[in-house]
């Protein structure tokens, strides 16, 4: 292909990859330009908390979605107990779950006034001693319970793989089964398990619902705060820089505890399980009953009663705005952003480049970056270039240009967000295509966008349904970005929920929910379809 040629696609590359990382450009810039004595005020009275609280946060995820998705997985792909077939996707069902969701239905539920609280004081009488996590302790208890499945479904297809043949090997050398699985077992599942938990770290490191309702003070809060509390889009600027750093040092981390790792399971495994004996088998039935009706049929249960109660006094039609305004944001910014992802992944494919290669890789890391790091990361170039446009335009016209306040700064956000996740299984499902297929549609006359039309997108199209679907839903439940950045009167089903239960209205956040948690099933339904046609 000639220079002229490839340029066109390589810019298209360009273009998009820059989109991913201004607001990390951004923040980094405002060290450089930071007002005198904004760093003396946030080393004093905010990033101490706020740093000590995410790390602690950060700790306590990793730990309990380790402990949690290791053993369930273990248990569901190499145990037989009655049950199993079931576990094996009912455990995924809390992916459904947003934190703020979890979060205000573990609070109604343990509250001093809830169900919880009030049955055990009848058990044990008035004074009984009642345990209290405090912010930090319900904070990692939720985000736990909801991001334990990102643990459990990758290492599952680990323990799934090995089979039993190791903790075989490990029996015949002497060791008791408990021995065996962290000798063996768990070793060699370490780089699923590192995965699996960097993905619930990030996930963490970007959480602000859950958070914000039991008033824990993170990076998130913090940044919000600096910005709606303060007024200080300076002070957001620093705080998401320091963000940043935290999310690229635990990338890093990853990196190096997965090291140059390479493990062979052995093959014809996977139809082998361990039989264990009629007391242990209740136990694992019971353990994995337990964890799922408190991840997820308790707060379901909550929320559709409530839900009944109150349907006919929310059910309106600001109900429907919320309604119409949530599927406008998702429908468009889904269809937006899997339309970039199918023309970066076919221009890299035209053009396969080191450079392109490197920049769609680029381009793609806007999902390891936090919400709100995002959300200030564009409204800042998005009201300069707004002023820009008011000087050029405004003063001539009498036109007020104000992007900042419009579509453009969610939608930028939305699509350095989200874009992976799009990108994913449009770029696995392009690589399946031969290349003969295409020099055969090109040795008849087809190319560019006609190629593009008549070859490709026929072809992806599961998985572009794939790519919209997930994006959708993601976008959906989103409370971050949208909180931040929408523009007046766009209030969204998440962003309700999170108003409503900021103000203690339990009752009232369920409707909302509901909505939220049943169109979150549909990726956890599609992610069993999948893995059942393998």
């Amino acid at each position: 292909m000639s220079r002229t040629g490839a340029a066109a696609p390589g810019l298209v590359v360009w273009l998009v990859a820059l989109v991913a990382t201004l607001p990390l450009l951004v923040a980094v810039l405002s060290f450089f330009s930071a007002q005198e004595g904004v760093w003396p005020h946030l080393a004093r009275y905010v990033l101490p908390e706020a740093l000590a609280n995410t790390i602690w946060l950060v700790a306590g995820v990793a730990l309990c979605t380790s402990i949690l998705g290791v053993s369930l997985a273990w248990l569901v792909a190499s145990c037989e107990f009655r049950g199993r077939r079931f576990f094996n996707w009912a455990l995924l069902l809390p992916m459904a779950m947003p934190g703020y969701v979890l979060g205000f239905a573990f609070a109604a539920l343990f509250e001093l006034t809830g169900p919880v609280q009030g049955a055990w004081r009848d058990l044990f009488g008035v004074s009984a001693w009642f345990p209290d996590v405090g912010p930090r302790g319900a904070s990692v208890i939720t985000l736990s319970f909801v991001l334990y499945p990102y643990v459990y479904l990758i290492v599952r297809e680990a323990f799934a793989s090995q089979g039993i043949r190791g903790m075989e090997v490990a029996r015949g050398f002497g060791y008791s089964p408990l021995q065996a699985f962290f000798k063996v077992s768990l070793p060699m599942a370490r780089p699923w398990l590192v995965a699996g938990v960097s993905l619930a770290v990030m996930e963490c490191l970007a959480d602000f619902g859950t958070v914000k309702l039991f008033n824990y003070t993170t990076f998130t809060t913090a940044i919000y705060r600096a910005w709606y509390g303060l007024f200080s889009l300076q002070s957001a600027l620093q705080l998401s820089l320091v963000l940043v750093g935290l999310v690229l040092a635990a990338l890093l981390l990853e990196r190096r505890l997965r090291g140059r790792s390479r493990y062979t399971p052995p093959g014809n495994a996977r139809q082998r399980r361990i039989a264990l004996t009629p007391g242990k088998a209740a136990t694992a039935t019971l353990y994995c009953t337990a964890i799922l009706v408190i991840a997820f049929g308790l707060p379901v249960s909550l929320i559709v009663v409530w839900s009944l109660r109150n349907f006919a006094g929310e059910f309106d039609a600001g109900y429907w705005q919320l309604a119409v305004n949530t599927l406008m944001l998702s429908s468009g910014a889904a269809l937006m952003i899997t339309a970039v992802a199918i023309l970066l992944s076919v221009t890299v494919r035209r053009v396969p480049t080191a450079m392109n290669r490197s920049l769609s890789r680029v381009a793609t890391l806007g999902y390891a970056i936090p919400g709100t790091v995002l959300a200030v990361g564009f409204f800042v170039p998005v009201a300069w270039f707004s002023r820009m446009l008011n000087q050029y335009i405004g003063s001539t016209t009498g036109t007020v240009v104000a992007l900042q306040s419009g579509l453009a700064v969610i939608f930028l956000a939305y699509l350095a967000r989200y874009l992976a996740v799009a990108h994913s299984p449009v770029e696995s499902a392009l690589q399946r295509i031969r290349p003969d297929v295409e020099e055969a549609a090109r040795g008849m006359g087809v190319s560019g966008l006609e190629l593009l039309g008549r070859v490709h997108l026929p072809i992806l199209r599961p998985a572009i349904f794939t790519a919209v679907l997930l994006v959708f839903v993601d976008i959906m439940k989103e409370l971050p970005i949208t909180l931040m950045t929408r523009p007046f009167g766009w209030d969204t089903l998440a962003v309700k929920v999170f108003q409503l239960t900021t103000e203690g209205e339990w009752h009232r956040a369920a409707l909302p929910a509901l909505a939220i948690v049943v169109v979150g099933l549909l990726p956890v339904m599609l992610l069993n379809r999948q893995r059942r046609r393998c």
